[in-house]
This record gives structure tokens, sequence and C-alpha cells, in this order.
């Protein structure tokens, strides 16, 4: 007499059940209730797919199977062995969480939820229920968790640690489209990926915070010495006492601004009285030439029209009014040696 094959019970979140008879009749029932599939899968390959509604089971509706037994004689008049699962079409959830790496090798422990169903059931029973032995729901969800885990860590290592934590939404993006072709191939379509935790380590924390506030690499890197001394002081309370003096104000202060560069000497122009760099040929305020000739003062350096007796700058005096009394070089008022000969002048 026939049989009914059917999934009973089947709870809410049930996603696969095996029924538990291999041998099948022709003429057997089969009953695939709304939002399932029931695949035939036999010798590691998954066959027929069989969607809602009755189906008698003849050779007519098992072309796949029909075509494997076809040389077995009086096939078609005796029972035949095969597993049939029923795989709900509905959507579940998932969870993941472990731990991996960023781009520049901090630490990330994340974990929280991705949203799934079955598309191609006969794809799914193939890659997954039949070819990795995960019969049950619970075996199911393991081994999805564990796919799911070793591909988000391997998306999320092309990233850096201020991309994930700042873009936590677009990554989460990212991870769906990424990880959305690895679904399909096992016959799942990824719906959504949502991430409920994300954390480093304290250390990498301290470099997110300074980065993220505008301290640059080298501040961060001086905060790091710092505390990492202290913490070595600390080990030694007798050696902190001296040490501490020594060596950790310095460490707390910032870098010294550079020195401001020494002043440019200037030359006033003949026309306009406007002041302009030494090395200009033109001024800058009305264009007029500039004397590129000209004495320049011993105290400020300012280059002066030629005939100047004193400094346009300063005011000290420029003409040369003494001479050496062993050379008779020209010297200038306050010089007590000569630049010439080198004598000691009184």
């Amino acid at each position: 007499m026939p049989k009914v094959i059917e999934w009973v019970g089947a709870r809410e979140g049930d996603i696969v059940w095996r029924y538990p008879v291999e041998e099948i009749g022709w003429g057997d029932n089969l009953i695939v209730h709304e939002h399932e599939a029931a695949v035939f899968f036999r010798d590691g390959k998954a066959y027929d797919v069989f969607r809602g509604g009755r189906h008698a089971l003849t050779t007519a509706n098992l072309p796949l199977l029909t075509k494997v037994f076809s040389k077995i004689a009086g096939f078609d008049k005796v029972p035949f062995r095969s597993t049939i699962v029923f795989v709900s079409l509905k959507q579940f959830q998932g969870r993941f969480g472990a731990q991996g790496q960023t781009k520049e090798l901090a630490p990330l422990k994340f974990f929280g939820g991705f949203w799934f169903r079955a598309e191609e059931p006969n794809l799914f029973v193939n890659e997954v229920v039949g070819g990795q032995g995960a019969y049950t729901t619970d075996g199911l969800q393991n081994f999805l968790r564990g796919y799911f885990n070793e591909r988000l860590i391997d998306t999320l290592s092309q990233y850096s640690l201020a991309d994930v934590y700042g873009k936590l939404d677009e990554t989460s993006l990212l991870a769906k489209n990424a990880l959305f072709d690895a679904f399909s191939r096992v016959g799942l379509e990824l719906i959504d990926v949502k991430f409920e935790g994300i954390d480093t380590t304290p250390e990498w924390r301290d470099r997110l915070f300074y980065l993220r506030t505008g301290v640059g690499a080298t501040e961060v890197l001086r905060m790091e010495t710092v505390k990492k001394t202290a913490e070595e002081l600390g080990k030694s309370p007798g050696a902190a006492i001296g040490a501490g003096i020594a060596v950790i104000p310095p460490l707390f202060q910032p870098p010294a601004a550079p020195a401001p560069a020494p002043a440019q000497p200037m030359v006033l122009c003949p026309k306009c009285n406007f002041q302009n760099p030494q090395t200009a040929k033109f001024c800058s305020n009305c264009g007029a030439t500039l004397q590129v000739a000209g004495v320049a003062c011993p105290k400020c350096g300012t280059s002066n029209p030629s005939g100047a007796k004193f400094c346009v700058s300063c005011g000290s005096p420029l003409q040369v009014t003494n001479k050496c009394p062993k050379c008779a070089a020209d010297i200038q008022p306050g010089t007590k040696f000569c630049p010439s000969c080198g004598a000691k002048l009184a």
C-alpha cells in the first residue's frame, strides 16, 4: 500500500529535516507544504526537487533518478533507495562571531547576525546538507557560522581599524556584498548582515583615540612611550623615585616648535621708500628698479644706496673714516684689528 511521505511537526526555526526511511516505493504520496522543498539525495548527489503540493512518485516525475536506475532490470516495479531531505524556504537568522585582524594587524573581535534563505534547494542539499552531513538545523547553523566567520575574517583584513570603527554601517554593507557570492555558491541568498559588537585591545583603542582626535603618528608613539615607561618604572618603586624625574617630564612635553628663520636683509626703494628683500631687483610696491650695488650695513646687513653715510634701517654709520697705521687700509670705526694685515689698532 502506498505510504505518505511528509514533514510533520516542523518547528518555527527548523531549516532542514531528513525523512527517516530511505526505501521509497512507486506510487508513494509525497506531500510538500508551502514554503518547503523536497530533494531526493543519493550517492552524494542531489537529484529531483519537488515544490509545494501532493505528488504521486512515478518514473515520470523522477526523471533524474529514473535515468540513474534505468540500467537495473525491473527498477520500475520494485522499491528504490534514496534519502529525501525537506528544506524550509523561509528566512532564517544565523549568528557570527570571531577574532581576526585589520590590514595594520590590529586584533579585532566582532559578533552579530546575518539573515538568509535557501534559494536553490538542490544546490544547498548537494553542497551543504548532504555534502557536509548537516542533516539537522543545529548542525547546519554550526556549519554556516564557521563558513561566515572564515570569509568575514578575510574581508575585514583588507580594511584599517579606523575604517571599521568609523564606518561600521558601510563595513556591514561591504561585508554583505563580499559574502553574497560565497553564499550563492552553496545555494543560499544572503539577505542582510548586522554587526552588534566590535572591539580591539586597549593599546589599539588608545591609538584609535589619538588618531581620531587629530593627534599625529609621532605624538601617538610618544604617548605610548610615556605609558610603557611609566609601567616599567612602576615595577621598581625605589628606582622610579629618581628616574621618573629625569625621564617622565621630557616625555610629556610636546616637541619644541622650530626656531624662526633669521630676518632677511632688506633694501629700500629709492622711489617709494618701500622695503624689499635684498635679493629683489624690482620694488614689489611700485615696480621701480632697485639699486643692485650698494653699501652693506656692518651692523644689520641692510643694503644701502651708494654714497649713504648712515644705514637706512638701523642708523649705524657707513662711511670709513680711519686707516690702518701699518698698511693704510680702510677700517671702520670701532675695529680692534686691521682686516687687511691683522695689526692691533689703538
